[in-house]
């Protein structure tokens, strides 16, 4: 048990009241704690203030704050209808509290890809050439950039929405499509 420190007792509290010509509740606190304290029995105050001590020892134990790693957002990479970033230069500062090998991130600003990418998050992009079908891939075609799930087929690219709600697109290979990189992560950033 916890040891009894120099602490008024609830049954001395009409003695001091009386030496010092105040009312008993000068001595009590406002916080409704203090005159629950007071009604408990002797052992259960004892047990309250050990309680309460570990709780104060726990709260200032100084948490680390977690690793958080920065990324340079470029403008917005369209998964609906494409949006050219290159050469633009302009980028966000984000973070995230797990570090992703990549070459470069870029918004997503569309609801095409969801439930997996959602508008507004970020989407880190590895440089590849096509490794399969099916995969998700950043397409650089017609001016424009996309992330869609893409496949090769005779004539061209068709890039495919994971969202039902848009027809696919389909990139000839004689307009040049270029596939960028595979997508292999995205996040929410963190608020900083």
């Amino acid at each position: 048990m916890g040891e009894r420190k120099n602490k008024t007792q609830p049954k001395n509290l009409k003695q001091l009241s009386q030496i010092f010509k105040v009312d008993q509740t000068y001595f009590l606190s406002e916080h409704d704690i203090v005159n629950i304290f007071l009604k408990l029995n002797p052992d259960n105050q004892v047990k309250l203030e050990n309680y309460t001590e570990e709780l104060l020892k726990e709260q200032e134990i100084i948490k680390p704050l977690p690793k958080l790693y920065a990324y340079k957002v470029f403008e917005k990479l369209s998964a609906g209808t494409g949006y050219s970033y290159f050469g633009d230069g302009n980028y966000d500062t984000v973070f995230y509290d797990e570090q992703l090998d990549y070459n470069f991130a870029s918004w997503v600003f569309s609801d095409s890809m969801e439930p997996t990418y959602l508008n507004g998050e970020v989407v880190v992009i590895k440089q590849t050439g096509f490794d399969y079908d099916g995969a998700i891939y950043a397409v650089d075609w017609d001016g424009q950039t996309y992330i869609k799930k893409v496949y090769r087929e005779e004539e061209g690219l068709r890039l495919v929405s994971l969202n039902n709600h848009y027809a696919d697109k389909f990139a000839p290979y004689d307009e040049n499509p270029h596939i960028i990189g595979k997508i292999i992560g995205n996040f929410k950033p963190l608020a900083v």
